[in-house]
């Protein structure tokens, strides 16, 4: 493995061996979060840094990685388990204003699910760092969305051709998933898939979107 490599599969090892998040690993060896849940998530800016292993080797000196023979059975447990990649979540729940639409999500701050790369890139190109998940609410979208699916969401995407396509949303300050129709007139029209929830009308400032639906994911 590369040295890149290397640095992930300690790094995803010892959370696994720390038995928390990727973030909670990163509090307690007081190092930036960041670099410990884009090192988890394959996607690094660069190499651990001397100070973040140090770091890390304080907080969890029972670690076996940190032995020689560790660290060589690392290139072995890396092989076995599939390729994840952690994604940030939004919660719909809160109102989802312009203010939100408009800035980035502090990823320390934030939950986040493990997906697995390949089953990513099946669906789309986008950079990890660009999609967030989410949990439906209510029922205004079923059948094809139903409350509590998760829901994947394409911040990239946003600013292409609305289309009927799904889009997480802000309107009136409430966060929600519907589809978006654009209209003749300049305005948008918001829809819901479940026939007994009327459409609303959107126009100018009304409506902010924080990115495209890409995929559902549900228990059967």
């Amino acid at each position: 493995m590369s040295g890149l490599e290397d640095d992930i599969a300690l790094i995803r090892a010892l959370v696994d061996y720390a038995g928390v998040s990727a973030a909670e690993v990163a509090r307690k060896a007081k190092v930036s979060p960041r670099t410990i849940q884009r090192m988890k998530g394959g996607n690094p800016d660069s190499r651990l840094s001397a100070p973040t292993l140090d770091g890390l080797r304080s907080a969890y000196p029972a670690f076996p990685g940190w032995t020689r023979v560790g660290a060589a059975a690392l290139a072995s447990y890396e092989e076995l388990i599939p390729d994840m990649v952690e994604i940030a979540a939004i919660d719909l729940n809160f109102g989802l204003g312009a203010a939100f639409m408009d800035s980035e999500i502090v990823e320390h701050e934030a939950a986040t699910m493990q997906f697995p790369r390949e089953w990513l890139r099946s669906i789309t190109r986008s950079p990890p760092e660009r999609l967030y998940w989410a949990k439906g609410v209510g029922n205004s979208m079923e059948p094809t969305i139903g409350d509590g699916d998760v829901i994947l969401i394409d911040r990239s995407a946003v600013g292409s051709t609305f289309g009927d396509l799904y889009w997480a949303i802000a309107f009136g300050q409430t966060g929600m998933i519907k589809r978006l129709r654009p209209m003749p007139d300049g305005s948008v029209k918001i829809l819901s898939d479940n026939p007994a929830v009327p459409p609303e009308l959107a126009h100018d400032g009304e409506l902010h979107v924080f990115g495209r639906v890409i995929a559902v994911v549900r228990r059967i």
